[in-house]
């Protein structure tokens, strides 16, 4: 068997140790096993705590899509320019555009819905790298709890788009797929932009999964995949008004008769 060893120390892409700060250290704690009793009964209340926060705070959310996609792709890379046009004809379409509120794809995604006078919301996550929220948002919330984050991503959105990303990414796709594929979310639209990127991942989806039995045919049939921005709004479009009564809406222009801008 090969083994493989990860890089060492200084090279390939790891990074010198960060100083650990005390709300991170408290969280690897509590993932590493029991604590007293107390502790873990401090940490339901705190978890309870930011769900209730993040209710509130997106309750009254006209339908929103949610954006999922690398934080690490920069500003006018195809990517995020593919991104950002994706934003724009949601909002364009009535959609609220909810991403996790970074940068990169998050960014371009927000981007594209502000600029078209959408509305733009981000679920941002408190990182030891600090990532702060990007400067496209109407409202945003912050959480420390990844899965806290998932929810709210999920239980606000009605459609669900993947551009490139990484393993968060990758996280918040295969958990769709999973409550998908269980029934515990039923006929919402995922789709992935980016056939080219995707390819390699649905190959092994299609040539190793699927023939070992591990899933099934209508497994697939649960992802769209194109590289057509448009065709992808359109699907998102005529499957929300069948399944939630979801009836596009243009945006209202400005007049300037009215002095409005």
């Amino acid at each position: 068997m090969t083994e493989v060893r990860p890089p060492e120390r200084g090279k390939g892409r790891l990074e010198p140790a960060r100083e650990e700060r005390p709300a991170q250290r408290r969280e690897r704690r509590f993932l590493e096993g029991p604590l007293r009793r107390r502790e873990e009964l401090a940490r339901v209340l705190r978890i309870a705590a930011e769900f209730i926060r993040g209710f509130r705070t997106l309750h009254f959310l006209p339908p929103a899509v949610t954006v999922f996609g690398s934080a690490r792709i920069p500003a006018g890379a195809p990517e995020y320019e593919s991104a950002r046009r994706l934003g724009e004809r949601l909002a364009e379409q009535g959609f609220t555009v909810m991403t996790g509120g970074g940068p990169g794809v998050m960014e371009g995604a927000n981007r594209g819905a502000y600029e078209a006078g959408g509305h733009s919301v981000g679920c941002n996550i408190v990182l030891p790298e600090e990532q702060a929220p990007n400067p496209y948002l109407h409202r945003f919330v912050e959480f420390r709890y990844f899965f806290v984050r998932k929810v709210m991503l999920v239980k606000y959105s009605c459609a669900f788009v993947a551009l490139p990303g990484g393993f968060g990414t990758m996280d918040e796709l295969f958990e769709l797929l999973t409550l998908a594929q269980t029934g515990k979310i039923r006929e919402f639209p995922i789709a992935l932009i980016g056939v080219a990127y995707w390819r390699p991942l649905l190959d092994f989806l299609r040539g190793t999964m699927l023939p070992r039995g591990t899933i099934r045919e209508e497994d697939l049939a649960l992802l769209t995949v194109s590289d057509d921005i448009e065709a992808v709004v359109r699907d998102i479009v005529d499957r929300t008004r069948q399944r939630f009564g979801i009836e596009p809406r243009p945006l209202l222009k400005p007049a300037a008769i009215l002095g409005e801008s």
